[in-house]
């Protein structure tokens, strides 16, 4: 990894896309509106978990797995987007911005995007996951990048590959102890203070390690770096990475809570190999996920084509993309439950979407889903293309486009 300190800023430096970076982010948050789709669309949604093998089929397993990528690549880039920045800020201001942002996303979970979710102005449900977790992290790391750089990684390594060891610590009830032992390493979705029912969708332990690791990757993109290396690099460390997935997964014994069993046939044997845990993300999710990401890093190193740069218009806007197509996702199912025979107001939700009763027996098949998909990214796209240049030629009047 490159030496480069952020206590001294390249002067001159030009903030340059990296179109490669963005490539890989818009794909993974066009993938991740599937999941959503899925999940306020899809009829079995509502009555079994996709990765139940004694209910799922391989198609709707896989149309569940392949948006695994998306959680951990994001925060992923994310780490590497704030090392980015780094080679053109002090460290104090690296690590302000993070801290802020940080916190910007933290609120804006539990505030815009819960709404956004649930639809209901009463709040009876907080919901933190993705946004709340690289929220946490960014924080995290904007104490971390005062660290010399072998100290994040190292830092971030054994936050991924060890934090599996404490996947048989449990802290039983609902008080504080349980309610911050789940922000840290235990799903739960069952904690309720007076008036609200607090959802910890994504324990923030592993996540942390995968933005500190995505940071310390950053320094490949170093100005003046060797783009030949980098590539060698960057599918060495991707193959690398993808291999210790397949070995730690085959031995089986450690890596993540739920071994691989032998299943029905060999398909689902195979699916069973592939079912890692992501709440919390377990090691072998995380290296399942960034191994082949990472290599694709390197791959994507090319001029955009027609189809790419449009995909890259989402990576350029993710966040703006995220809270966006939560809304518009919800209100076409608001549109469809009430053309299907449901009151409007079933999908003003008081939990997460699928675990609300009023709504079991809503839903459509796999194809409807993925046409929908289709759809949601096809309408929100002049949306982002405008907001993508917009962002491009007001950004330096007005900063706080730089949160969004």
């Amino acid at each position: 990894m490159s030496t480069l300190s952020m206590t001294q800023p390249l002067t001159g430096v030009r903030a340059k896309r990296i179109e490669s970076i963005d490539l890989l982010r818009g794909i993974v948050i066009i993938i991740m509106a599937l999941d959503h789709v899925r999940d306020y669309f899809h009829h079995s949604a509502y009555i079994y978990d996709p990765t139940d093998f004694s209910q799922t089929s391989v198609w709707i397993f896989f149309t569940r797995w392949i948006t695994h990528f998306c959680a951990p690549v994001f925060t992923f880039l994310a780490g590497t987007s704030a090392c980015l920045i780094g080679f053109r800020k002090t460290r104090k201001e690296v690590s302000f911005f993070l801290f802020t942002r940080g916190l910007i996303l933290v609120i804006g979970e539990v505030t815009l995007i819960t709404l956004g979710w649930t639809f209901n102005l009463a709040y009876p449900v907080l919901i933190l996951q993705v946004i709340w977790s690289i929220g946490i992290s960014m924080i995290a790391l904007s104490a971390l990048v005062y660290l010399p750089r072998w100290a994040i990684l190292a830092i971030g390594i054994l936050l991924i590959a060890g934090h599996n060891l404490l996947d048989s610590v449990h802290v039983q009830g609902k008080g504080l102890t349980s309610f911050f032992w789940s922000l840290l390493h235990e799903q739960n979705f069952s904690f309720v203070y007076g008036h609200f029912l607090v959802i910890v969708g994504y324990p923030v332990i592993p996540w942390i390690g995968i933005i500190a690791t995505g940071y310390c990757l950053g320094s490949l993109y170093a100005p003046g770096y060797d783009p030949v290396k980098r590539k060698k690099t960057l599918l060495s460390v991707g193959m690398a990475v993808s291999l210790l997935f397949i070995i730690i997964r085959a031995i089986n014994v450690y890596g993540d809570p739920h071994p691989w069993s032998v299943q029905k046939n060999s398909l689902f044997t195979f699916l069973s190999f592939l079912n890692t845990t992501k709440y919390p993300p377990s090691l072998l999710y995380s290296l399942m996920t960034l191994g082949p990401a990472i290599v694709f890093l390197a791959l994507a190193e090319k001029p955009l084509n027609a189809l790419t740069e449009k995909i890259s218009v989402f990576g350029r806007v993710p966040m703006f993309f995220y809270i966006v197509h939560i809304y518009f996702i919800h209100l076409l199912a608001m549109i469809a439950a009430t053309f299907s025979g449901y009151k409007w107001s079933d999908m003003i939700l008081h939990t997460w979407v699928t675990a609300n009763s009023q709504l079991r027996g809503f839903g459509f098949n796999l194809l409807v889903v993925y046409i929908l998909w289709i759809v949601v990214i096809v309408l929100l796209y002049p949306l982002c293309k405008w907001y993508d240049q917009y962002k491009r030629t007001h950004l330096t009047q007005q900063k706080w486009l730089s949160y969004i």
